[in-house]
């Protein structure tokens, strides 16, 4: 029934708008970035609402819902009226990863929203206080052998895909590396700047500047090939941890029930700022490859990864609780 009505709405929306002759956008658009400003989620929502008010004439205003490892903002789109003037940074450790976490997670990732396209892939980074005695990936495992319990990092939140990361990592390497939970990526660092978590997985783009500076040191980037952004930063598998290969994602999406007439439209413009060679190499630059792919595409992975998530999470039996 809710479905029926969404689509109803939607029709009746769509309808109105054709009929009184207005072109989309014709107002302000809201960006919900689930977490707190500073972080890679942050930037990449910032970077494409710049480009997307110059193409549309119209201003894109980010707005940080943080808390509850993105569920709060993430429920606030899933609520909004499905009209593509509130959209929803997603990111796939919220929308994928939660849903296996939270018994009450608040959304359905596959029925409340429609994907409108992915943005980037995120490359992960483990970083870690200067004073922590291991220069890699490969001596961080052999003093978290040598010291149980001693080493513990921090992540966006419970759940997040860092989180889900660690987890496997304290499995696939017997180690125990303990979760220190923050709201969000830019909160975490300054948490490991200040020595009060030893290491903090997260996105480069969040640890770059950071890691440049001197501030922190990063361990090892935990994808295929090392970032652009930080060429001298081995990946896991060229610090002697091999078969550990993880990314992250971000995305558009908007409520479901939105026109798909809208979708397409939101979609051919992200696709032309992801591809502009300015942002494309602010984005490379940071560490996230963009994409900006199609709905359906987007949909498949994700779809995909709800799979595979949950499975690790039942694996590394992570819960909220």
């Amino acid at each position: 029934m809710k479905n029926l009505k969404t689509a109803i709405a939607s029709a009746m929306l769509l309808l109105a708008t054709v009929a009184h002759g207005q072109a989309y956008p014709n107002k302000t658009i809201k960006l919900i970035v689930p977490y707190s400003p500073g972080g890679a989620a942050d930037l990449s929502a910032r970077w494409l609402a710049e480009g997307l008010t110059q193409q549309f004439k119209y201003t894109i205003i980010v707005e940080n819902h943080p808390g509850a490892a993105g569920n709060i903002g993430t429920r606030a789109v899933a609520a909004a009226k499905p009209d593509g003037y509130t959209l929803l940074l997603g990111y796939d450790g919220t929308l994928t990863i939660n849903p296996s976490v939270y018994p009450n997670v608040g959304f359905d990732t596959l029925k409340d929203f429609v994907p409108v396209s992915k943005i980037a892939d995120s490359t992960l980074l483990l970083v870690a206080n200067n004073n922590l005695p291991a220069k890699d990936v490969k001596e961080m495992i052999a003093l978290a052998k040598a010291k149980p319990g001693y080493l513990d990092y921090a992540t966006t939140g419970v759940g997040s895909t860092p989180h889900a990361a660690g987890e496997m990592m304290n499995i696939q390497y017997g180690i125990d590396l303990r979760h220190i939970p923050y709201a969000g990526g830019a909160p975490a660092m300054t948490a490991v700047m200040g020595d009060h978590v030893k290491m903090v997985y997260t996105a480069v783009a969040t640890a770059y500047p950071f890691v440049v500076s001197g501030k922190v040191k990063a361990l090892g980037v935990s994808a295929p090939k090392r970032a652009a952004a930080l060429p001298n930063v081995p990946t896991f598998s060229e610090s002697g941890v091999p078969g550990f290969d993880l990314n992250s994602w971000f995305g558009i999406l908007a409520p479901a029930g939105t026109p798909k007439q809208i979708v397409d439209q939101l979609q051919g413009a992200i696709k032309t700022v992801v591809e502009t060679p300015s942002y494309r190499d602010r984005y490379i630059a940071a560490g996230l490859e963009p994409v900006g792919n199609t709905s359906e595409q987007f949909t498949g992975q994700i779809k995909a990864d709800l799979t595979r998530w949950d499975a690790i999470v039942k694996k590394a039996k992570i819960s909220a609780n």
